[in-house]
């Protein structure tokens, strides 16, 4: 009975992780459609930026190139942290996909705030420009933007999850651009650019700031949103033989695995007993999101309790 449940441990275990090779290999491949995308359209931007005559184009040219810069160091750490775990870094380097994460979420904030910046001046000097150049050059950009977007959308990894939004920003910039061409080519509102593009800053700061928050937190060694340490832990202690735990922790590597740690109090040195505790334990991280940094020890002595301060029930 227990080779069974070993046995069936096991397969749940390789098909965790092949389904996380797989995430990752879907990862890296959207990442780097993305990265060629905002790479070659923002030259593309900047060559029709210079021939119509349009700052808001230049200005947008020179933000793409920001996130295809971002979009690099984000396809960079996502494959670095697929190295395996050595004796420099016992858990592995799936923390190194969160420095992508973080420093995207970093230059679209600042990309938004520099948005905002040109736009300002817009305001009180409106210039004309080549409207029909434009009204062309954002649909194609609506198209090729729009692909990435849904096609991060569909990832799961936290660099998908932070560079969608630029791509999200870039659609919505874009739409804005075409609605406000079409506008300007039978009036003379040329406010509405620069108006247009403080809104849409504005909007993808708020949505940006909870996604740098969130990376912010997963460094730190925030509890996971998903765990419940109160009710973890009060499961623990009503588990059959435990008298006590101490050095409870839980928290997110990198925002898709989680880890925990517990030392559990037995008077019985009773093998089985010991052994379903643990099982018992290993069961409930997996309902966390814990499925391979389980970190189990028991111990019996008198003198241990004192000394790690435990509390007995």
């Amino acid at each position: 009975m227990e080779d069974k449940e070993n046995t069936k441990s096991s397969e749940v275990a390789g098909n965790d992780h092949t389904q996380s090779s797989g995430n990752q290999n879907q990862a890296k491949k959207n990442i780097s459609i993305v990265f060629f995308i905002n790479l070659a359209f923002s030259i593309v931007e900047f060559v029709f930026g210079f021939i119509f005559n349009s700052i808001a184009i230049m200005s947008d040219a020179l933000h793409d190139l920001g996130d295809a810069i971002s979009t690099g160091f984000a396809w960079f750490f996502q494959k670095y942290s697929e190295k395996e775990r050595n004796n420099t870094y016992t858990f592995g380097y799936s923390r190194f996909s969160l420095l992508g994460a973080l420093i995207t979420a970093v230059v679209l904030l600042s990309g938004s705030v520099f948005i905002i910046y040109r736009s300002v001046p817009r305001l009180i000097d409106p210039q004309p420009v080549d409207v029909t150049g434009m009204i062309w050059l954002s649909l194609v950009a609506i198209l090729l933007n729009g692909y990435a977007t849904v096609l991060l959308r569909q990832g799961s990894s936290k660099n998908e999850s932070v560079l969608s939004l630029h791509m999200l920003e870039d659609v919505l910039g874009w739409v804005g651009v075409l609605v406000v061409s079409i506008v300007m080519r039978y009036t003379d509102l040329y406010r509405l650019d620069p108006i247009l593009s403080i809104v849409i800053a504005l909007y993808i700061f708020y949505l940006t700031v909870p996604q740098f928050l969130n990376t912010m937190k997963i460094l730190l060694n925030r509890v996971p949103e998903e765990a419940d340490v109160k009710v973890i832990v009060e499961t623990i202690e009503k588990i059959t033989d435990v008298k006590a735990i101490s050095d409870f922790h839980i928290w997110s590597i990198d925002g898709e695995e989680n880890a925990l740690v517990v030392t559990v109090l037995m008077e019985s040195t009773d093998i089985k007993k010991r052994q379903k505790v643990k099982e018992i334990i290993r069961k409930l991280a997996r309902e966390n999101n814990v499925k391979e940094h389980v970190t189990i020890e028991i111990i019996t002595d008198k003198e241990e309790l004192d000394r790690k301060g435990l509390s007995q029930n």
